[in-house]
């Protein structure tokens, strides 16, 4: 039965996943992400329904477009993927219904938002700020979290990030953070709660500063370009997600 389930919810999420390849090509480019239809960057012709399914038409197409022959980005295939793996793994969690349709619902959002930030270096208020609004009563209906710990998940996790964010700016004299990245905080501590919002943080910068040092070493000690946050908060949500509560009970145990 169980194993049934995830299968679903892997395929469901294979589909999701084909829709956030839209949201993310289109959203930074402020175009609908609704209409038109699916088309070749290169030549523009529509995607059939046939050459649009998820994993099985980028293999039978050999990664290209069926009419200009141009080569289909990676990234498409990689996403679906990931959001199929993903939704697979919260199923397996052994959530209760509701609310594991609530967290892929927010793991399609932190998919989304990860890789906007790669390619664009900003966090959509599209994406956050609704979510934002809605968090406590989500928190009411669905009961993922008490309705105290969204409201304090969102003013700890925003709060925090902002004064990091303003502390930082006041120092140095120049940005070092965007605000994109504490609204991010906000969201997940308002879904997650405060704690997740801390050890999203915490763990994030952990996962970013390796990945920094990494990129320093890869480059012979120069690190002249812009690193986004989202993605390592994004990280570090997810892993409490998944296990957040039992590495802290057997860390500090």
């Amino acid at each position: 039965m169980l194993s049934g389930v995830i299968a679903i919810a892997f395929l469901a999420g294979l589909i999701v996943g084909s829709f956030l390849n839209v949201c993310i090509h289109r959203i930074p480019a402020e175009e609908s992400i609704v209409s038109p239809g699916s088309r070749c960057p290169g030549c523009g012709h529509a995607i059939r329904w046939y050459d649009n399914v998820p994993l099985l038409s980028y293999a039978a197409l050999g990664g290209r477009c069926r009419d200009c022959k141009q080569s289909i980005s990676i990234r498409y295939p990689v996403v679906e993927l990931l959001t199929g793996a993903l939704f697979a793994a919260i199923w397996a969690q052994g959530f209760e219904p509701r609310v594991a349709a609530l967290y892929s619902l927010l793991g399609a959002a932190y998919v989304a938002i990860t890789f906007i930030d790669i390619d664009h270096k900003i966090i959509p208020d599209v994406i956050s700020i609704p979510a934002l609004w809605i968090a406590p009563a989500v928190a009411l209906v669905v009961g993922q979290i008490a309705l105290r710990d969204s409201l304090i998940g969102i003013a700890v996790g925003g709060g925090l990030l902002w004064a990091i964010a303003a502390g930082y700016e006041l120092l140095r004299k120049q940005e070092g953070m965007g605000f994109g990245d504490v609204k991010l905080l906000a969201m997940v501590g308002g879904y997650q709660g405060w704690e997740a919002a801390i050890f999203a943080l915490v763990v994030g910068s952990i996962i970013g500063t390796i990945v920094g040092i990494g990129l320093m070493i890869a480059r012979r000690g120069r690190l002249d370009m812009e690193i986004p946050f989202g993605p390592f908060l994004v990280a570090g949500a997810l892993i409490h997600l998944f296990g957040g509560p039992a590495f802290l009970g057997w860390y500090f145990g």
